[in-house]
């Protein structure tokens, strides 16, 4: 049984939320499942985009919010785990063959390494809501020479916490879905934006001292 209906969904849903509604009609819970899984090994498909439509359907009583985030959860992390198997048993020859079908090319996957190495498993539970390590940080972790078991605690938290979220701005938002896509699209514009520009300014730095280091030696 359904929980409390919160709203009606809005005659024409905006963006990719629009477009994926004739999957979600045919599919239904499955169309959750198979899409955020599949995202979660590393292929681009919009399985955050889903989650987000099912708890809006869910708002309006089409669908169990808690089915969706039940199963939202679970292929989350199963997703994941299959993308740490990948890259602990396929390596690195694997990745660099064929990272570059879903956007895992080897530059990539040496800066987000090396970052993971650096910051531990709070980049594991973060980069659950970044667009491109999410896709890419199971397949990474496994990389890294990450425990499993210390990947699948920190992994479980993050998928617990971003199936949370969407569910929850999908399943209250009803009929301002519009707004609350739109303002979220514009956040997620500025905060890749933030995430370019210190990328750039940390390899800017890098390059800087890289070359004060050759001039010292050389002189």
């Amino acid at each position: 049984m359904n929980p409390t209906v919160v709203a009606d969904i809005p005659e024409r849903l905006p963006g990719v939320l629009h477009s994926l509604e004739p999957t979600l009609n045919h599919l239904g819970y499955a169309a959750v499942v198979g899409l955020v899984f599949v995202e979660d090994f590393g292929v681009p498909v919009p399985g955050e985009t889903v989650l987000v439509l099912a708890a809006v359907y869910a708002g309006a009583g089409r669908l169990n919010v808690f089915v969706v985030g039940l199963l939202g959860l679970v292929a989350a992390v199963a997703g994941d785990n299959l993308g740490f198997a990948i890259g602990r048993f396929g390596g690195r020859p694997l990745v660099d063959r064929y990272g570059r079908y879903i956007f895992v090319t080897h530059v990539r996957v040496e800066r987000a390494t090396r970052f993971i190495a650096r910051h531990g498993g709070g980049v594991i539970v973060a980069a659950r809501f970044v667009v491109g390590l999410r896709q890419a940080n199971g397949i990474i972790a496994g990389m890294g020479g990450i425990p499993w078991a210390r990947f699948l605690a920190f992994n479980t938290v993050g998928a617990a916490l971003w199936v949370a979220t969407w569910t929850s701005v999908g399943y209250f938002s009803g009929r301002h879905i519009n707004g609350v896509y739109d303002a979220i699209s514009t956040a997620s514009i500025y905060a890749s934006s933030a995430l370019g520009a210190l990328l750039v300014a940390r390899g800017a730095r890098r390059v800087a001292r890289a070359r004060r280091g050759r001039r010292k030696v050389a002189s």
